[in-house]
């Protein structure tokens, strides 16, 4: 029921506020007049005083016999809190999730100039949150390649999917349709329809904070990364033909002769396929796989300016022994052996993310192989999201 002042009826009541709340009893918060007598009475949902409030919940404030003039919310912590008046200026309700464990003040003010409102109350505190452990990519003043994807992982299972993929936005400066995949339950990967349109700046937010996870859990706090997309280097590489040619922005800027896999096992057969530059090392070492000193195809090589393409081994890497044999033979153990000079200047201008677009082989690249998420149709991987 209302509450009459010392100056007139000024706040609001219960049961229809109370209905709204997680947990907690009473009614709306209080009105204070200026001056003057006031018809107006407002009433903010949850109320004053209330305590474990469903991070989830709404935050609502309605006035009647008048219309709200403007409404605030200050928090301890986490993002800002706003919202949206109503047409009629009798309603206004907030426009996003609270932060867990947090403590807000609203304040209303009518348009009368006499009747202002407050209310302050905690958010619940749940024993489980879900945070963003690593966005992918994420090195300070990068720029990346026309296909890099913005994969994502959580601290923990998410339950809820749907929910969180909602909390997430992708804004590029150039917009290109794309879709999230959920390629584990504790991780999520976004990648376009096409490639990025290069030289631009991609904005990733998850507006994660207070958003119900499921099971119990809810999101920790938000976060944002900036990515900035690189030029457009693609480079096409004939395995057959034993060359690639690597283009800037549409433009050739030099075509190399490699040796890729001899071919002789699966293991030793070089991916076909669209991959995707993963990192780069100088020196790393290479040992065969499953193989220990002494088995039979063991090897251990130390090679210079390495450029990684898959999660099996293989690089772009320099090769002094098999100069003899590039640009006419595959000699090596998978990957594409260059000369020195072609390996420092690859290793030199790679970008993460830049795409290397293999033929020649029946051995195709898997998906889960390093970043082979353009090995699937952009119908397929959409099917991923858990929205679709």
């Amino acid at each position: 029921m209302g509450v009459k002042g010392r100056f007139g009826l000024v706040a609001t009541g219960g049961a229809g506020a109370v209905a709204l709340l997680a947990a907690g009893c009473g009614g709306g918060g209080v009105g204070k007049l200026a001056s003057g007598d006031s018809k107006t009475t407002v009433t903010i949902t949850p109320a004053n005083g209330t305590a474990q409030v469903r991070p989830d919940g709404t935050i609502e404030v309605k006035a009647s016999g008048g219309k709200l003039d403007k409404v605030t919310v200050q928090g301890n912590q986490g993002p800002a809190i706003t919202g949206q008046l109503a047409g009629d200026r009798k309603s206004w309700r907030s426009g996003r999730t609270l932060t867990p464990g947090a403590s807000y003040t609203v304040t209303a003010q009518a348009r009368d100039g006499k009747t202002t409102a407050t209310s302050a109350f905690t958010t619940l505190k749940p024993a489980k949150t879900l945070s963003i452990t690593d966005i992918t990519p994420n090195l300070s003043g990068e720029k990346v390649g026309v296909g890099m994807p913005i994969m994502l992982r959580f601290n923990r299972p998410v339950t809820d999917k749907a929910a969180v993929e909602r909390a997430l936005q992708v804004t590029p400066e150039k917009p290109v349709e794309g879709a999230w995949n959920w390629i584990a339950p504790d991780q999520v990967t976004y990648r376009t329809k096409t490639y990025w349109q290069p030289h631009q700046r991609v904005r990733f937010q998850a507006r994660l904070a207070g958003v119900n996870a499921g099971g119990g859990v809810y999101g920790a706090k938000d976060a944002e990364q900036v990515i900035t997309i690189g030029a457009a280097q693609i480079t096409t590489g004939s395995i057959a033909k034993h060359h690639m040619t690597v283009k800037r922005d549409g433009r050739t800027l030099r075509t190399i002769p490699f040796s890729a896999g001899n071919g002789e096992t699966r293991e030793f057969t070089t991916t076909s396929g669209v991959h995707l530059l993963m990192e780069k090392g100088d020196p790393v070492t290479m040992v065969s796989p499953g193989r220990k000193e002494g088995d039979p195809g063991y090897y251990k090589q130390v090679v210079n300016h390495a450029v990684r393409f898959s999660n099996s081994g293989e690089y772009v890497h320099s090769a002094p022994w098999s100069v003899g044999s590039q640009g006419s033979a595959n000699v090596s153990h998978g990957c594409l052996n260059v000369s020195p000079s072609n390996a420092s200047w690859f290793y030199g201008i790679m970008q993460r993310g830049d795409v290397i677009d293999l033929t020649g082989t029946d051995r195709e690249l898997e998906p889960d192989n390093g970043w082979g998420q353009w090995q699937v149709s952009f119908e397929k991987w959409r099917q991923g999201s858990a929205l679709s």
